[in-house]
């Protein structure tokens, strides 16, 4: 039986992630995971450092961690880094959620760390069960097929050597070595997709076919190389029906050979071009057989717009009022520089009434469908939460001090002509959570 630590090493030449002459970023939690990482890398003789982040979120628990991770790297003669980051500050300013702000916090550190000392790799710590996992969350989430093909092996200078291994298979490596490694009390915690899916889903699964890793390693590469081939395709599909002036796109559906699935074809070309997700291309290609001529859909930074059967895309204008429907069911919607998340639930689910700016929990069965997301006007007025009277919307920024630059990004999300939330700060009084809520949408906005 080959080792891991061959398997390892021929999965890193197989894949051409470094040679022996990189310098490789370790970024190393505590975690068994990247522990053995590290353990592999130096087994191996590869030239590494050790990059530890430590989020203060978990009190001694995030403080032990790093007391481990810097022992081992001393243990092992390697360059130690750590830095602590004030996180929960950092969700309050920007209206992340934890998982956003701490990857954002922690991949601009090692990018800095990489340019100051010479690395030209980053190792990340993700393996096979991880791939899988991220299978099933996009699965949910209604993503298309470039979601269901798992993490990718490497991303740029972003190398993930453990790709190939099972969670089995490297906690058995740390036990048989005597691996020092932590286990994040989070990972027991079900409040998460991931740990749902970890602890509840995939165990079921197995029990129905053990050797279920290894039946979806193939699958996830099946669907990789699909995702390849289709990519090509797309390309030749773009240069015949797309025609690019002055910085617009005109996407021309009628060029779209016959045989193809049009609406397939039009996600691939709004999706990988233009960050435009499915439920957003589902919407515009009904509009489109409609004949909707001006019905605007928005992604990140383009809006797309219907116009005589074509498919005009730009990049949104300072003065767009972003104005979109947000329809009963739906998943997501942009504003922004920000994506809103809907989640539909009953008030028994509901176990924490006090929830930060960035999350909404409003009494659904007052709101009226569709709602309206879009920029905040002159003359707006809402009754924020905890108070009684009328307050402009001007008025309610100045008093936030929020500056110029926050109040032109500023989103407003409507039921009819009521102000329902103004989004990533206050919820309207009128449609609060009370005794007599049954049904609750929850909103969260994440930037992205």
């Amino acid at each position: 039986m080959t080792s891991l630590t061959d398997a390892f090493g021929h999965y890193i030449e197989e894949n051409h992630l470094v040679t022996h002459d990189d310098r490789i970023l370790l970024t190393v939690s505590g975690g068994v995971d990247s522990m053995v990482m590290l353990s592999l890398f130096t087994r191996c003789g590869y030239s590494v450092g050790v990059a530890h982040c430590n989020f203060q979120l978990r009190g001694a628990e995030s403080d032990e961690d790093e007391v481990l991770v810097e022992e081992e790297a001393k243990k092992y003669g390697v360059p130690f880094y750590n830095k602590r980051f004030e996180t929960a500050a950092e969700m309050e300013r920007t209206g992340e959620s934890m998982e956003m702000a701490a990857r954002r916090l922690r991949y601009a550190w090692f990018d800095a760390l990489s340019r100051e000392y010479g690395y030209t790799a980053i190792a990340i710590a993700h393996h096979a069960d991880d791939s899988i996992e991220t299978f099933f969350i996009n699965l949910l989430r209604g993503t298309g097929l470039r979601g269901l093909t798992g993490i990718s092996t490497q991303v740029g200078h972003i190398i993930r050597p453990l790709m190939f291994a099972s969670r089995k298979e490297i906690l058995e490596y740390a036990v048989a070595n005597r691996i020092p490694f932590r286990e994040d009390s989070s990972n027991r915690s079900t409040k998460y997709l991931r740990n749902k899916i970890r602890l509840g889903l995939i165990p079921r699964i197995r029990e129905i076919n053990p050797k279920f890793t290894e039946l979806m390693r193939g699958n996830l590469e099946r669907l990789t190389d699909a995702q390849l081939f289709i990519n090509h395709g797309i390309e030749r599909i773009h240069a015949l029906v797309v025609e690019h002036r002055d910085g617009i796109d005109t996407i021309y559906p009628e060029r779209i050979d016959p045989a193809f699935p049009q609406q397939f074809v039009i996600y691939e070309l709004l999706n990988s071009s233009y960050g435009f997700k499915g439920d957003t291309v589902d919407a515009l290609c009904r509009a489109l057989k409609q004949g909707a001529t001006g019905k605007r859909f928005y992604a990140r930074d383009r809006v797309a717009v219907i116009d005589r059967g074509r498919i005009v895309v730009a990049p949104i204008a300072p003065d767009d009022a972003c104005i979109c429907q947000v329809e009963r069911g739906a998943l997501r919607s942009y504003c922004g520089n920000a994506v809103l998340y809907y989640e539909y639930c009953n008030i028994d689910e509901i176990r924490n009434f006090g929830v930060p700016p960035h999350i909404a929990q409003v009494d659904a069965d007052r709101l009226r469908y569709p709602l309206t997301l879009r920029r905040w006007r002159e003359g707006d007025w809402f009754i924020p939460y905890g108070m009684t009277g009328r307050k402009k919307v001007s008025d309610f920024l100045i008093d936030a001090k929020v500056s110029v630059p926050e109040k032109q990004r500023q989103f407003v999300l409507l039921s009819g002509d009521e102000i329902v939330w103004l989004v990533g700060r206050r919820i309207d009084d009128r449609y609060r959570l009370t005794h007599d809520t049954e049904n609750v949408l929850r909103i969260t906005k994440e930037i992205v």
